[in-house]
């Protein structure tokens, strides 16, 4: 695909004014040529099917086959369109990401959100009819819902995780973002090459641990390398004295 071939896309929504709105915001991101419109899933699965989109914009709550199954679908097909979420509801922002969407837009969506979205979509597809990326076992970013949008945290960026009832605050640099996901669950997504659990409310990057420090009395801690200290508990202590081969 060159640069400036037109992304052929299709719109699946079951409601009509929310069709209406994304045609419009299509019309005014280049690239993207509009090929067809869905309103319930089975419609969209033939549509693909028959019109062979590229690029798929796609609601998640539709009555019947919602937004999830459809790229469940499809991901069986060898020549599967790229899918943007877009949705009214951030909850479903994990299951999105198992189904390996591109990007999850919260409606309204802003066209410059769209836009970017669309560009993401291009880099992914890079000068190839396919995606060139090979999937990671794995999980390398996170959607967390931010103020009036979901954005993205590449695992890379994060320093440390902390339990909060039923969230998990991601902290990235002077930042930090809630989610809304068990720390097991975490813990099974996460390369444990890149990050170690060392309690049970907490995982760090392991990179930003400076060393391990024993108080005399049986406790250990972990000493990041912004000065902070972390309880190591007791299930998670053998696994952390590998760190130092000990």
């Amino acid at each position: 695909m060159t640069a400036t071939k037109p992304l052929r896309t299709l719109l699946v929504d079951d409601e009509p004014l929310a069709v209406e709105r994304l045609q419009i915001l299509c019309a005014r991101v280049p690239g993207v040529q509009l090929v067809g419109t869905a309103t319930d899933g089975q419609a969209a699965l033939r549509l693909v099917e028959a019109l062979q989109p590229e690029l798929l914009l796609l609601d998640i709550a539709m009555p019947g086959l919602d937004g999830i199954g459809v790229a469940r679908a499809l991901e069986a097909q060898a020549r599967k369109p790229a899918i943007i979420f877009v949705t009214a509801f951030d909850q479903f922002a994990v299951a999105a990401f198992d189904v390996a969407a591109v990007d999850y837009l919260l409606k309204p969506v802003a066209p410059e959100r769209l836009e970017r979205a669309v560009m993401r979509v291009r880099a992914q597809l890079g000068d190839g009819d396919t995606p060139t990326a090979v999937p990671s076992r794995w999980t390398t970013e996170f959607w967390v819902p931010h103020r009036a949008e979901i954005v993205r945290v590449p695992a890379s960026d994060i320093d440390l995780i902390e339990a909060e009832r039923d969230y998990m605050r991601l902290h990235v640099g002077p930042r930090s973002y809630l989610l809304h996901q068990t720390i097991t669950e975490l813990e099974r997504r996460l390369d444990p090459a890149q990050f170690i659990r060392l309690h049970r409310s907490t995982i760090a990057r392991r990179d930003r641990i400076a060393g391990l420090k024993h108080d005399g009395f049986g406790a250990w801690t972990a000493e990041l390398i912004d000065g902070r200290s972390l309880r190591i508990g007791r299930t998670y202590l053998a696994n952390a004295r590998t760190m130092v081969g000990r």
